[in-house]
């Protein structure tokens, strides 16, 4: 079984460190680059970088913040936000990031995920999916979950396999920042639907549900903000509490 991972979660707005709840009501949550320093050291297994304005504002990612972040970081370091075309990813790559996560792009032109994944491989190309529950059907929305449509979540993910996408962060919008746990249900059938790995996103608050999204949302890795940010719980100590739980995870 392949080892399960802890990752946090920079969610940036002009150049700072932000967090909310259900994608609104941000609150300041401290400085990236030594966020990502402290991270790394504490044994995250890997982080993710996401411009949560940039889409919505029509500008490209921060690349000065990427570069510093990668010089502080030894872990794998996933980039996100305004990325529309394979110069993007290049430039992102080559400033140290080592995979990029897609989301509104993907949606208006699927075809990029192919074009990414050809050009740089599947490995390094995430597709990251915002979704609500809407009259019981997991809907997809874009540029920050803003925008619905009319994608089915279930749907949307097979597709973004069969493109080349390497990983899907799945983040649950009902979740997320309620610290009430992960989309378990919706996680465990998205894991039997595809063959890539499904990154969990949106409702972690303690240690239990951790547990929880590795054994019953069948998730590869987990991924969290608040918690981590605001010192609730320490990846150090989740890691041995998962290790109790039988779930394998790099110490």
């Amino acid at each position: 079984m392949l080892t399960k991972r802890i990752v946090p979660c920079l969610d940036i707005k002009n150049g700072r460190t932000v967090k909310g709840i259900n994608f609104v009501d941000l609150r300041d949550a401290g400085d990236p680059v030594e966020l990502a320093e402290i991270y790394a050291k504490k044994g995250a297994d890997e982080l993710v970088f996401l411009d949560i304005t940039a889409t919505e504002q029509k500008r490209k990612t921060l690349i000065d913040l990427v570069l510093k972040v990668a010089e502080k970081v030894n872990i794998p370091f996933t980039v996100g936000g305004g990325i529309s075309s394979v110069e993007d990813v290049e430039l992102l790559l080559n400033s140290g990031a080592d995979k990029v996560s897609i989301n509104s792009s993907a949606v208006k032109n699927p075809q990029l995920i192919s074009d990414l994944a050809s050009k740089f491989g599947s490995q390094c190309i995430v597709v990251a999916i915002d979704a609500k529950q809407i009259d019981g059907e997991w809907m997809v929305h874009l540029v920050g979950g803003k925008v619905p449509t009319e994608i089915k979540l279930f749907d949307w993910v097979k597709k973004v396999e069969q493109l080349g996408a390497g990983e899907i962060l799945f983040t649950s919008m009902d979740h997320d920042g309620t610290k009430n746990g992960f989309a378990n249900e919706a996680l465990a059938y998205l894991s039997e639907l595809v063959n890539i790995p499904i990154i969990a996103s949106g409702g972690a608050g303690k240690i239990q549900h951790f547990t929880d999204v590795f054994l019953k949302g069948k998730a590869d890795a987990a991924l969290a903000a608040s918690v981590f940010h605001f010192k609730e719980i320490e990846i150090n100590n989740l890691k041995k509490e998962l290790k109790k739980n039988n779930i394998p995870i790099r110490l």
